[in-house]
């Protein structure tokens, strides 16, 4: 179904109040924010996209609260740590998020940039060319962060399209990481996906407005209920859907619409 102009240009009017520098500050992006090495941002960006569940201040105090233990240089202290240091994470704790999973965390890091300059390859070396979305990637990116030892509880806070999640938290991750553009809140500092692949994060408050303006059909917020909404929205553009999450989540989170 074709939606009116006029309502395209007011889905484009909302991306426009909500994608600028202003949204930065309540927003679980601004953790990431507060770094300028490639590597800080993603790491921060990793963590602040995990904790996001739950009331927006207390995700932004929790990841606020991470970067202090890691004496605000995420990366040096992946990479330098000393088993003492490690010592200082072990009260850390948000919500069903324990020191457990975040020893995980470290060691996946420290073992990935200890081969690779950025963490975008473990998401990118799963996709083929010609993949339409990161469906693979994320597949990919699930097992390649629990191939060493780990506690089976951790598995539950990094989702996978495999089990029918919507994957809402490392979508809105890929999200900064990937879109470019000149309004200073997603990073783009990713070269090897493309924002026309990136499916839109999905979780209540998006879903709710998204089936009001009857963009979503299906009933579950679930994978195909984020693939049904991305595929509405390359109608909208093709090359840059996911610039409507912005739209989406003021009118549900911060409008209540």
């Amino acid at each position: 179904m074709q939606q009116p102009a006029s309502l395209i240009q007011f889905f484009n009017d909302k991306v426009q109040q909500y994608n600028q520098p202003a949204f930065i500050a309540a927003d679980p992006v601004c953790i990431p924010h507060a770094f300028t090495q490639q590597q800080d941002i993603e790491i921060a960006g990793f963590f602040a996209a995990i904790f996001a569940w739950g009331n927006r201040t207390t995700i932004i105090a929790k990841s606020k609260e991470l970067m202090q233990l890691m004496d605000h240089a995420p990366h040096q202290f992946v990479m330098q740590h000393q088993p003492t240091d490690l010592k200082r994470l072990l009260h850390f704790k948000h919500r069903t998020f324990q020191a457990d999973d975040l020893l995980h965390c470290m060691q996946f890091f420290q073992q990935h940039y200890a081969q690779h300059p950025s963490l975008e390859t473990a998401f990118s070396q799963w996709l083929q060319p010609g993949d339409e979305t990161i469906e693979k990637a994320l597949i990919g990116f699930r097992q390649y962060f629990f191939a060493q030892e780990h506690l089976k509880r951790t598995e539950k806070h990094i989702s996978t399209p495999a089990a029918g999640s919507a994957c809402k938290r490392l979508n809105m991750f890929l999200r900064w990481m990937v879109r470019k553009d000149k309004a200073g809140v997603d990073f783009g500092i990713w070269q090897h996906i493309s924002p026309a692949q990136l499916i839109c994060p999905l979780d209540v408050h998006v879903a709710r407005v998204a089936r009001r303006f009857n963009l979503l059909q299906r009933t579950p917020t679930d994978w195909q209920a984020a693939l049904e909404l991305t595929s509405y929205l390359r109608r909208l553009d093709s090359k840059d859907p996911v610039k409507y999450d912005f739209a989406l989540f003021g009118l549900g989170v911060i409008e209540k619409f």
